[in-house]
């Protein structure tokens, strides 16, 4: 059942992530190309302030799945119930902070920032785009929280789908109507308020939740240790933006926007083959079934890497005539950065190989034998981002942001495989020099390809991406054939158990 539930959560998170990445482009060049890079740049500026409050979460969200996977395994709705509706309040709180903050950020952005625009607009701006996270914290977040303990996270991943879609759809047709930016995010934010509505009565209606439980305050006592792997998260995520709109231009910041959506299309992707994991690692370590963990760790770590291989080789190869062809209408901002570009992608790629031993230590619950090594990296982020944000611009904050990473993974592989899944260390360095040597071998060939297209086209360069994926493809499979034949030989028989009950 955990096999067919981590199946189907892979399957559904694959289709959101990849629906998020296509629907990811579609919108900035509508964006950029009806109100300008400096627009397109205010409006991720300002989604960047306003994601400062999820700070207050204090890594509850974690936590909160933590607590839960005991009570699901024993199907104690009373104890689940309780700890749901002590997350429920905490949210609640946040929202109603978040108000009073999203109003401050309205008020002061044009003080802060370079815009041009007018105080009317970034302050409606501001209004629209922070409505969707004002629904989550009211509405829909402990829910997703519930359905991801539960492996059942491909609920909301279908319903993300769907709503991605119709606001795609409608954010084009309100541009090509010549409607102005602030109605456009208006529009927009009507989706995000109803996915929260459509989750919470989904969970209400098939958990048979006690409306009136008691607050389990207690289950969410470590949030204050799961605060710095939050903190770590969020600056890692946002820090760039907030230097480069603070020592650069909003012209730099939508730059770094348009590469960052290729950074994180990819790792979504990649995190997509993982959806379900941890809860199911959570699941067998409740149970105390450490050989099938350290069974299921080492297919997991092994999928991980190849689908990293594949994915950032074809993206370091191909990146930059892409990017020539999405901004060929775009003249005001050079979007062409080859070496910003490389250091975005491995700094991406190492976060990306490290999700498996993240994984296992959140399943485990060991976030404050681990918060020291977060509070580390996200000191990193930030000092080294603002001392090469002014000097060294886009590729000063991708240096920073590859050098707390780098730090992180380290980290968390030797921790998880000393404490957790009790494997020789060694095995770390080797699985990395592994990964890295195979994304540089299949990015070094890929390149040589690419300096051979002349893309002009989005068909040229999906004919480009299609033979540099397959050719990388072909390399990972075989080093791996080479290197894991045992987990590799698992992972076949783990999808043909998929038939029967396997597990």
């Amino acid at each position: 059942m955990r096999t067919r539930k981590a199946i189907l959560s892979i399957l559904a998170s694959f289709a959101q992530q990849l629906t998020s990445v296509l629907t990811g482009f579609v919108i900035p060049a509508a964006l950029i190309g009806a109100f300008g890079s400096e627009t397109y740049g205010a409006i991720g500026t300002i989604t960047q302030y306003l994601s400062f409050i999820t700070l207050l979460e204090s890594g509850v969200g974690g936590v909160t799945r933590a607590a839960l996977y005991k009570p699901l395994a024993n199907k104690d709705i009373k104890d689940i119930s309780s700890i749901v509706r002590a997350t429920e309040r905490f949210f609640r709180k946040i929202g109603l902070v978040f108000i009073l903050y999203v109003l401050c950020v309205a008020v002061f952005f044009p003080f802060i920032t370079d815009y041009s625009g007018g105080w009317a607009v970034s302050f409606g701006l501001t209004l629209a785009i922070a409505a969707g996270t004002c629904a989550q914290y009211f509405f829909g977040l402990t829910y997703s929280l519930l359905l991801q303990a539960d492996q059942r996270g491909y609920v909301a991943s279908v319903l993300q789908i769907v709503t991605s879609i119709i606001n795609a759809i409608a954010i084009v047709i309100l541009v090509n109507c010549g409607c102005n930016v602030v109605v456009v995010e208006a529009a927009s934010a009507i989706f995000f308020i109803i996915r929260p509505l459509i989750l919470g009565a989904y969970v209400k209606r098939c958990y048979g939740l006690i409306e009136d439980a008691v607050p389990n305050n207690d289950a969410l006592a470590n949030r204050w240790d799961g605060l710095g792997h939050h903190l770590a998260f969020y600056l890692r995520s946002n820090v760039a933006t907030v230097a480069l709109s603070l020592l650069s231009s909003l012209s730099e910041v939508a730059v770094f926007s348009v590469y960052n959506l290729i950074a994180n299309g990819l790792q979504k992707i990649v995190q997509s083959f993982t959806s379900g994991i941890e809860a199911a690692f959570g699941n067998m370590i409740a149970m105390d079934e450490q050989q099938t963990l350290l069974a299921n760790f080492r297919a997991y770590e092994l999928i991980s890497s190849l689908t990293a291989i594949v994915a950032f080789s074809t993206a370091i190869s191909t990146v930059i005539p892409f990017v020539s062809v999405y901004t060929s209408e775009v003249s005001d901002a050079n979007y062409i950065r080859p070496l910003f570009a490389f250091l975005l992608l491995l700094a991406t790629a190492l976060y990306c190989f490290r999700l498996p031993y993240n994984s296992v230590v959140l399943a485990a619950g060991h976030y404050r034998q681990t918060r020291g090594g977060a509070f580390v990296e996200a000191i990193l982020c930030v000092v080294l981002s603002f001392l090469l944000a002014g000097p060294f611009g886009l590729e000063g904050v991708a240096v920073a942001l590859l050098v707390a990473t780098l730090f992180r993974t380290i980290n968390f592989g030797l921790y998880a495989l000393r404490n957790i899944v009790k494997m020789p260390l060694n095995h770390f360095f080797r699985h990395m020099a592994f990964t890295f040597g195979g994304i540089l071998t299949c990015s070094c060939i890929g390149l040589e390809i690419s300096s051979r297209f002349s893309c002009d086209g989005y068909e040229e360069w999906v004919c480009l991406a299609a033979i540099v994926l397959v050719i990388s493809s072909s390399i990972a499979l075989i080093g791996a054939g080479l290197f894991y034949r045992v987990d590799l030989r698992l992972i076949g028989k783990k999808f043909l158990s998929l038939v029967g009950r396997g597990d």
